[in-house]
């Protein structure tokens, strides 16, 4: 307790540092997964991918994704065993953030789409390891993270090519695949806008006092998908016939009417996005800021403070602004060719997945989800049209993910315990 009234004011900002440090890590590779079929797909630039994303992704985070954050991120490890030490949590919390921040800005500056949420389990998991017991940490928990290594690509690319099929067979393989397009159009945009909203009622809007039930939460999520298909249906109504681009590509016009339902699905992922993986950056700090700001007491619960989640949006933002174009080059162009209506069923489909996850509690990753689902896409051309060059070496990063993290916080542990203990 004495290190902790001693040497609060400094643990508070090296969390606010590095709790920035690490939504930054967040913001350069997790978004740019989230916007990366966007981008690849032709739809949108880099530039206003940035911008959508400080907007969107900022309003999640701010909007839903301050449910009250478990302290103890995911109950990955039981604290009971430091009650009489908080100081060893600060350290491990400290530890782990700026573990997973340096992991991240490693994977993002070659280009590797891991996964956030990964990168600070496995960091938790390694300062638990060392500074508690093997007994501290939950391994059924892990085992389960390890699973959805398979299971949620496997889930996301289901779907993607679900989806791909069904444009292909409602739309592209028609007599008149323009008209088509324009016809069933405002029923793919209502998709997004109701499993969006859905995924915002689902993780929980309780610090606005919203609380609604499971059928009022799929009411108004219908609401708001008949709202986002008829602005839709304005946009697709104003694209045109481009018969000088349908002689280059037969389809060009198709996709043009899919290149405004992109721009709702990179709105909508980066909103699911932003709700669902800023608690990576700002669980830990509001840990700290928790233990610090009641003199030490190890809490299983923490309040979010409003400023820590401010500090968490704009971290991210800044993130995909600096360095997010690397990721966003993996996915949206290197693991296969993307078009906006390929593009469309990978982010839905990802946006899908999220919302499944959510609801049954899955520990998914948004990273392993996009990237199964741009692989979906790629596989309704055939396994040809993907580059397995590229998938293996992402696939190598996710398992490298969770060990990494573990040794690097295992290691910061020891070093703030030397230096503050």
């Amino acid at each position: 307790m004495e290190i902790i009234a001693e040497w609060g004011t400094v643990f508070l900002v090296m969390a606010i540092i590095f709790g920035f440090y690490m939504t930054w890590g967040i913001g350069a590779n997790d978004v740019a997964n989230a916007m990366g079929t966007s981008v690849g797909s032709g739809a949108i630039t880099v530039k206003q991918a940035i911008i959508i994303a400080a907007i969107f992704e900022f309003a999640g985070a701010f909007i839903a994704g301050g449910q009250v954050t478990a302290t103890i991120r995911k109950g990955i490890i039981d604290p009971s065993a430091i009650v009489g030490t908080p100081e060893l949590l600060v350290y491990g919390m400290l530890a782990s953030l700026l573990a997973a921040a340096i992991w991240l800005m490693v994977a993002s500056t070659r280009g590797w789409p891991v996964s956030t949420t990964h990168s600070i389990v496995g960091a938790i998991v390694g300062f638990a390891v060392a500074g508690i017991g093997m007994e501290a940490v939950k391994w059924g928990k892990i085992g389960s993270i390890v699973a959805s290594w398979v299971v949620s690509p496997l889930v996301g690319g289901t779907i993607a090519l679900l989806l791909m099929i069904s444009i292909r067979k409602l739309i592209l393989d028609a007599d008149n695949p323009f008209q088509k397009a324009k016809t069933w159009a405002p029923a793919y945009v209502f998709l997004v806008g109701w499993i969006v909203s859905l995924v915002t009622m689902f993780k929980g809007l309780k610090h606005l006092k919203l609380e609604l039930s499971g059928v009022e939460s799929f009411i108004v999520s219908i609401v708001v998908g008949v709202v986002v298909a008829v602005v839709g249906r304005m946009m697709i109504n104003k694209v045109q016939v481009d018969a000088a681009a349908d002689k280059t590509f037969h389809q060009a016009s198709v996709e043009k009417v899919f290149t405004p339902l992109m721009i709702f699905t990179a709105c909508a992922m980066a909103f699911a996005h932003g709700s669902n993986d800023v608690a990576n950056g700002i669980g830990p700090m509001a840990a700290i800021v928790s233990i610090v700001d009641s003199g030490g007491q190890v809490g299983q619960k923490a309040g979010l403070p409003l400023w820590i989640l401010l500090l968490g949006g704009v971290g991210i933002v800044i993130g995909l602004a600096t360095m997010g174009y690397r990721v966003m080059q993996t996915i949206g162009t290197k693991i296969t060719e993307l078009t906006p209506t390929r593009g469309y069923c990978a982010t839905l489909a990802a946006a899908i997945t999220v919302v499944i996850a959510s609801k049954t509690g899955l520990p998914v990753s948004t990273t392993h989800i996009a990237v199964g689902a741009v692989m979906g896409v790629g596989l309704a051309r055939g396994v040809g049209a993907l580059d397995m060059r590229v998938i293996g070496n992402i696939v190598v990063s996710w398992v490298v993910t969770l060990p990494a993290g573990g040794i690097l916080a295992a290691l910061f542990f020891f070093l703030f315990k030397g230096i503050f203990g």
